[in-house]
């Protein structure tokens, strides 16, 4: 996958409407700190097209990437903020859960957790509530460059447990220092923007198949 061309096209904010787009959405959920942002602009090639915010609980809004004029990148609200009140949150969540209603054109969600850590209520909450909407999240666990090689193995199996995963569910690892990961993920969303094979699962599966040795 080559990055020639990367465009904040639609900031969406709490009531504006939802973009009927007609090129693949890919989304990207995560808590305000796992790095999401990072991980954007690594898969863009760019140093800073996302941006986060200085204050935490300030970015309110769904903001939509084109991609070479070919398929978008859609960076959700981050969550887990202690400081923002239940009904800013609120409002947050039902943003979201009206985006992955009324997209037409949504093929993945990538939910970003904190390799280092076990995941949060809130990773277990968004994973529940990502399957809940008819999606089933494609995880991606970031700060991969922040652990031994020998920690990784435990650190998957950690994710993998307390998120509930199924053998075959993805998860791949991802740095945005080393760009590790950063290929997996073109290949994947390569797969799942290939003209004629609407079967999304099939290609899934196939890229869980191609990919398993590096998740050792």
């Amino acid at each position: 996958m080559i990055i020639k061309t990367v465009e904040l096209e639609t900031v969406c904010g709490v009531t504006s409407k939802i973009p009927d787009n007609i090129l693949p959405e890919f989304a990207f959920a995560g808590k305000s700190n796992v790095g999401k942002s990072s991980l954007i602009n690594t898969l863009v090639n760019r140093k800073s097209l996302a941006r986060t915010s200085a204050t935490p609980g300030k970015t309110q809004t769904i903001n939509f990437y084109n991609i070479n004029g070919e398929l978008y990148f859609v960076d959700l609200p981050g969550y887990g903020f202690t400081k923002v009140s239940a009904s800013v949150k609120a409002k947050w969540g039902q943003m979201v859960e009206r985006y992955l209603k009324k997209s037409k054109q949504l093929k993945a969600v990538f939910l970003l957790v904190d390799m280092r850590h076990k995941p949060t209520g809130d990773d277990v909450m968004m994973y529940d509530w990502i399957i809940h909407n008819g999606f089933h999240p494609i995880v991606v666990a970031t700060k991969r460059d922040k652990l031994k090689k020998n920690e990784i193995p435990k650190a998957i199996k950690l994710i993998r447990e307390t998120l509930n995963m199924g053998d075959n569910d993805m998860l791949i690892p991802f740095s945005s220092e080393t760009k590790v990961g950063k290929e997996e993920m073109y290949e994947l969303i390569e797969k799942m923007t290939a003209v004629g094979n609407p079967d999304m699962d099939t290609k899934v599966s196939e890229a869980v198949e191609d990919q398993e040795g590096s998740l050792q």
